[in-house]
């Protein structure tokens, strides 16, 4: 279980770095959405993986620990503000600039052509 576990925050992870290093804004946001939910799967693994483990008290003699539950709620809702932020951010850049490239700058489509000597 802790095996799986693990594979699946690192995959996350490493889905979350490629996207984030993509040219246009759309992948960006993607990656760190991925990346995010690789820490909260991070952060909520910190409170061991218990699956006999109580929520509520008086119910059980292992209880679950409520920080980590607790700390990923919140990463949960500040990573749904800085996810429409940064669409909004996106949006804007789009139209202010003309395209949505990361840098601002669109990337040579086509290789230039050298021009032949008659």
């Amino acid at each position: 279980m802790e095996t799986l576990f693990a594979i699946c925050i690192g995959f996350l992870t490493s889905c979350g770095v490629f996207l984030m290093l993509r040219g246009r804004t759309f992948p960006v946001v993607m990656g760190l959405t991925m990346l995010s939910y690789a820490v909260n799967l991070f952060i909520f693994s910190s409170g061991r993986l218990n699956l006999k483990g109580a929520v509520v008290l008086g119910t059980s003699e292992s209880y679950a620990d409520p920080l980590p539950q607790a700390l990923v709620l919140t990463a949960i809702v500040i990573g749904f503000a800085m996810t429409a932020f940064l669409v909004i951010l996106a949006i804007r850049a789009r139209a202010d600039l003309g395209n949505d490239h990361v840098d601002g700058s669109m990337p040579d489509a086509r290789p230039a052509k050298k021009e032949r000597q008659k």
